[in-house]
């Protein structure tokens, strides 16, 4: 088929498209046989010159032919032999009786203008770069996929237009509930911070709950987002629980490798402890698995306000493999997450 399309062409287009494409692919693959050691590269690029080569010779030829035209044809296509044989010497004729005039004949029409063959040849040359430079330049011109949008639809956070919520939440100036803070978590960036950009959550869930052991005086929103790699939970706690408390608690708990930091201007506590891990038998028995020790966990927790008055976010980020993201991740999800939960009022 393309052998067909080529002789389509006319000679001062096909022809150059030749050399060039040849002269191309056999400088390549010559350059490709020497660096790798390639034999067989190496007899097809020659084999791709010699063809150039020859192509050239061709268009040499037809251009030498082109200005340097044999004899001029008849117009039954025999040469003129009026300048080769002797003319005969006019004989003396009787004086022709005047005549009629004769009819003007029409002059012939124009010959029809050539080609410029150098035209066509640089025309083709041409468009054979614009399509090369067009398939070359496609890729960068695209705009890559930088993550921040979603290969597949993302789970999404249920709402909870008719849950009730505790009266803790009524009692509590500026609190946040559990679907307010999974659509402030569950965000199509979130993938790409946890350096996992080419994953799609695939759960997401928000629960308006109360702290435990408060007697359901502490408000207590939670939510949480699945991916193949990472779990992310955010959790708010509104209660008289300072960050500088937090870090003193923390001497008498198994919390290690802990840092305190600053987060958007309010103090912060790094640091690393252990999930646990508890199988609940539905089958029918009284009771279920013991509880165990799950992966590590990595938890991130911001005061609610800049004065550090009470409360705090805890952003926790693990995985079943065991393995981590960088600190940064669980600050970039701060940064996102943080603007979305109000602190205490004064």
């Amino acid at each position: 088929m393309l052998g067909f399309l080529l002789r389509l062409l006319p000679f001062w287009v096909r022809e150059p498209l030749l050399i060039v494409v040849g002269s191309v692919l056999g400088v390549r693959l010559m350059h490709l046989a020497l660096r790798d050691g390639q034999w067989v590269a190496a007899g097809i690029g020659v084999a791709f010159l010699v063809f150039t080569a020859v192509r050239v010779h061709m268009v040499v030829r037809a251009l030498r032919a082109r200005r340097n035209p044999g004899p001029a044809a008849s117009a039954g296509g025999a040469v003129s032999e009026d300048a080769s044989q002797p003319q005969p010497q006019p004989q003396p004729q009787p004086q022709p009786q005047p005549q009629a005039p004769a009819v003007r004949r029409p002059a012939p029409a124009a010959a029809e203008k050539e080609p410029n063959a150098w035209g066509q040849a640089v025309a083709a040359v041409a468009l054979f770069a614009a399509l090369g430079a067009a398939l070359w330049l496609a890729p960068r011109l695209v705009p890559a996929d930088d993550g921040s949008t979603p290969q597949a639809a993302a789970a999404s956070c249920p709402g909870a237009e008719d849950e009730e919520l505790p009266r803790a939440y009524r009692h509590t100036a500026r609190t946040v509930t559990g679907e307010e803070l999974c659509k402030a978590l569950n965000r199509s960036g979130l993938a790409r911070l946890l350096g996992t950009p080419a994953e799609t959550a695939t759960s997401a869930s928000g629960t308006s709950n109360t702290a435990p052991l408060t007697g359901g005086r502490v408000a207590q929103p939670e939510a949480e987002v699945r991916f193949d790699t990472y779990t992310v939970n955010v959790s708010a706690t509104y209660n008289k629980l300072s960050i500088a408390q937090y870090v003193k608690l923390m001497e008498f708990g198994d919390e290690t490798d802990v840092r305190t930091l600053s987060v958007l201007g309010r103090p912060a506590v790094l640091f690393s402890d252990h999930t646990m891990r508890i199988e609940i038998d539905l089958g029918g028995s009284a009771s279920g698995g013991p509880v165990e020790e799950g992966p590590l966990a990595r938890t991130l927790s911001v005061a609610l306000d800049g004065q550090d008055r009470g409360g705090y976010c805890d952003i926790t980020v693990w995985s079943t493999s065991g393995v981590l993201p960088a600190d940064s991740a669980l600050l970039d999800i701060a940064g996102t997450v943080l603007p979305a939960i109000a602190g205490p009022t004064a």
